[in-house]
């Protein structure tokens, strides 16, 4: 059975987040491996400092694995930290990047054996929209391909920074039928190893499925 997922609206690893605790006691573990590999052009040393200062407040170590490129992907060292994970934390950061580094690779892999096999897996921003199959392109609110961890459901990040304009474009793309999800900052969507979702944080969830709002229960299992 997969293991917890959270997918995380931006502003990873601050106040309001406190839904990292609950995801850390569903490890079961004291350690969290943290991908920087979105932040590749950001500082990724400064995203994996806040996690590192966040999650120690919590009694946990962060892991950090610095694929930041094809060749990070390839790397059996990092392939291996990722694949004995109990909890894994993909940074905020460029989508577009986050996906070229992953798609098809042997660290792309072994964090989906990780996440089947039971471990949590969460994604902030870049890593909670580029999960899913179809992706929203937060350039344009366009909609282009994505990991496909997640098919027939696609996720706006960062929900509250976004226009109404560009949010009701991105609403007239989406495909009929696929739920399109609205995710706040410091705010997650929590799907239980169940299949039932839940939201948490300090912000909102909101879910439109053909243009019409509806409930977490739109969401597919």
């Amino acid at each position: 059975m997969s293991g917890p997922l959270a997918l995380v609206g931006g502003g990873e690893w601050r106040d309001g987040c406190d839904f990292d605790r609950d995801l850390l006691a569903a490890s079961a573990s004291d350690e969290v491996v943290v991908l920087p590999t979105a932040a590749a052009y950001e500082h990724p040393e400064l995203a994996v400092q806040r996690a590192t200062e966040w999650f120690a407040a919590a009694g946990a170590t962060v892991r950090p694995v610095h694929a930041v490129d094809r060749a990070g992907a390839h790397d059996e060292a990092n392939v291996a930290a990722v694949r004995d994970a109990a909890f894994v934390y993909l940074a905020d950061g460029s989508p577009m990047h986050l996906r070229s580094v992953l798609m098809h690779s042997p660290l792309w892999d072994a964090l989906v054996a990780a996440w089947q096999g039971g471990a949590v897996l969460a994604a902030s921003g870049a890593g909670a929209t580029v999960l899913c199959d179809p992706a929203v392109d937060p350039r344009g609110g366009a909609f282009t391909v994505g990991l496909g961890l997640l098919r027939g459901i696609a996720v706006v990040a960062r929900a509250d920074t976004w226009s109404e304009d560009k949010l009701h474009r991105t609403l007239q793309l989406t495909p009929p039928g696929v739920p399109l999800v609205e995710i706040d900052e410091r705010t997650a969507l929590i799907r239980e190893p169940d299949g039932a979702w839940r939201a948490a944080g300090a912000g909102t969830v909101g879910v439109w499925v053909d243009g019409h709002q509806a409930g977490l229960d739109a969401l597919p299992g």
